[in-house]
């Protein structure tokens, strides 16, 4: 009687574990349909199967957001980016419509807590994992930016600065497409870039959140307007039990 009753048991959290681990795509490749975006005013279109991001002047920030937001998961994306631009892939990440405190705070000169600077209202911020073609003197496609609140999480250090730069150099494929994978469980975020890793970061501030692909403001600079950022082939597989994977 008992492995009658264990055996129907077992089926169903197997199944429910494939279903929750099961690989989706982001992107139909026609329409922007579950995405929406937020900040600035950059362009996001279609072009053959291809998300594309091209500049405009004055303008910040620019995020083309899902409207779901995932907890722990991977991602798998394919991007080209132009070599005069910056951009990156939001994770966990996060938009108010409110001016919004950040959890935690800082001590001043006599010991006191400061309150933290809060998020502005309708200010795209979280974890960015990067894209920097355009930075001369770094290559750190890979490192994890936290976008309008903490700044650099990885690499901090000089010395992961130039390991990254290295192996970013030997990785990245310049004019090319290049492939990203992002592994997100619990406290701990991997990035892998052409199937090298990157980065191993363990954070604990943001469990949950959007996914988002940037297109960097370039202010005032006319050289750089219309220039492209260039997305395809997005899939995630959500890590998360099916009832936890709520908006």
């Amino acid at each position: 009687m008992t492995k009658r009753i264990l055996l129907p048991l077992l089926a169903l959290a197997l199944a429910t574990t494939a279903a929750a681990q099961q690989r989706v795509s982001l992107f139909n490749g026609k329409t922007l349909d579950g995405w929406i975006q937020r900040g600035g005013k950059a362009k996001y279109t279609i072009e053959d199967g291809v998300i594309v991001g091209t500049t405009v002047a004055n303008t910040d920030n620019s995020f083309l957001c899902t409207t779901k937001n995932y907890g722990d998961f991977i991602l798998e994306l394919e991007f080209k980016v132009d070599a005069r631009l910056n951009s990156g892939v939001q994770i966990r990440s996060q938009c108010f419509d409110k001016p919004t405190p950040l959890p935690g705070g800082s001590k001043d000169a006599k010991g006191k807590t400061k309150a933290p600077k809060p998020i502005p209202a309708n200010r795209v911020h979280g974890y960015q994992v990067e894209i920097d073609p355009d930075k001369g003197d770094r290559l750190w496609v890979g490192g994890i930016y936290d976008e309008a609140r903490r700044g650099w999480l990885y690499p901090t250090e000089k010395a992961q600065q130039d390991k990254l730069t290295a192996q970013g150099r030997r990785l990245y494929k310049p004019g090319d497409w290049n492939q990203l994978r992002v592994e997100a469980r619990g406290d701990n975020i991997k990035t892998y870039l052409n199937g090298e890793l990157r980065t191993d970061l363990t954070d604990t501030m943001t469990p949950r959140g959007f996914i988002a692909l940037q297109v960097h403001g370039i202010g005032k600079d006319a050289t750089r307007v219309g220039i492209q950022a260039r997305f395809r082939n997005i899939y995630i597989t959500p890590l998360d039990k099916p009832a936890a994977d709520k908006k």
